[in-house]
């Protein structure tokens, strides 16, 4: 029996707690991943896991023996990288969630780069439209870009702050008299996105700030079929100016009452991950590449009304953040 291979599958069944999902992200049969842990079981004298037609879970045993099969298997991994840095050449792979706003803007540009320097890196990657979609379990690394972030105990780190515009699209404004005024986005339809203020927009100006009720006729959680709907012409938007940075570019949405500017409108990207003893060199590698890109950004390479977030410290939760002010 090869002990460490069973360990392995041994610990993706109880993170799973389904033999199938396993199999599936260890590119493996069902059967052999039945019978490696039986093989195992057998080995130890133990029963792991219970087993019935519909559920899985860890028995007591298996529960410890699976608390120190990570702690054994992050230690073997980290030995690995270790000497695949010696030489030059890290390696191994990232879990990566990013919100569908991030996913779609920066994301891409940010993993070309990094892969460039370290192609042994792969990446696993899993898009979200709201944090409560995504586990903490499931990602090494978070990129979130949100207005507040919400509490956490994460290491949660500034990269930068972008801005949002109201757009809609030629076809509406074909249609509907362009608003001059943000009192008159009250006549318009507006489509929300979930993160996106529904009930009220607030504008500054030189009499201080002016609250706008807007009446919504569709609330949508995902700012990707927000932004489709509105280049179909279905109403009025609030989106990020960097999520609608091609389409202000090539037309297709043009920017509203770009002299009456919004109130609550920035949005901070956010790097998030578990505050860990030994971190992995890989993921260590990463972490550090993605502070430092986002440092060396030029201004006048960022978008048209995003500002630069500078250097951050190591800062461990929310409770911090919130002490530095920076929440």
């Amino acid at each position: 029996m090869n002990q460490l291979a069973s360990i392995r599958i041994f610990a993706k069944v109880a993170e799973c707690l389904s033999f199938a999902e396993a199999a599936k992200q260890l590119n493996m049969s069902n059967s052999v991943v039945t019978r490696s842990l039986a093989t195992l079981e057998e080995h130890l004298g133990v029963r792991l896991v219970n087993r019935t037609t519909r559920h899985v879970s860890l028995t007591a045993i298996g529960q410890m023996y699976w608390e120190r099969s990570i702690e054994l298997l992050s230690q073997l991994d980290a030995m690995d990288e270790c000497i695949a840095c010696a030489v030059g050449q890290p390696t191994g792979s990232l879990r990566i969630a990013a919100s569908s706003l991030y996913a779609t803007t920066d994301l891409p540009d940010v993993l070309a780069t990094y892969r460039a320097l370290e192609p042994r890196i792969r990446f696993e990657l899993t898009v979200f439209d709201t944090m409560s979609d995504v586990a903490v379990s499931e990602f090494d690394v978070c990129f979130s870009a949100e207005r507040r972030l919400r509490d956490s105990s994460l290491v949660c780190r500034p990269l930068a702050q972008i801005r949002d515009v109201i757009v809609a699209s030629p076809d509406y404004l074909a249609r509907c008299p362009v608003p001059c005024t943000p009192g008159e986005l009250a006549l318009h339809d507006v489509l929300v996105a979930s993160d996106a203020p529904s009930r009220y927009w607030e504008f500054r100006d030189t009499h201080g700030t002016q609250r706008v009720v807007v009446q919504p006729i569709m609330n949508i959680q995902s700012p990707q079929v927000v932004k489709r709907a509105v280049q179909a012409g279905l109403g009025i938007a609030r989106l990020s100016r960097s999520f609608v940075r091609d389409e202000l570019a090539n037309g297709s949405l043009q920017a509203l009452l770009d002299d009456a500017p919004l109130c609550d409108d920035e949005r901070t990207v956010w790097l998030l991950y578990s505050s860990q003893p030994r971190m992995a060199v890989a993921l260590r590698g990463f972490i550090d590449f993605v502070v430092e890109h986002y440092r060396r950004i030029p201004l006048e390479n960022k978008p048209e009304n995003d500002a630069r977030v500078g250097k951050a410290p190591h800062l461990e939760s929310n409770t911090e953040l919130l002490a530095g002010r920076i929440l």
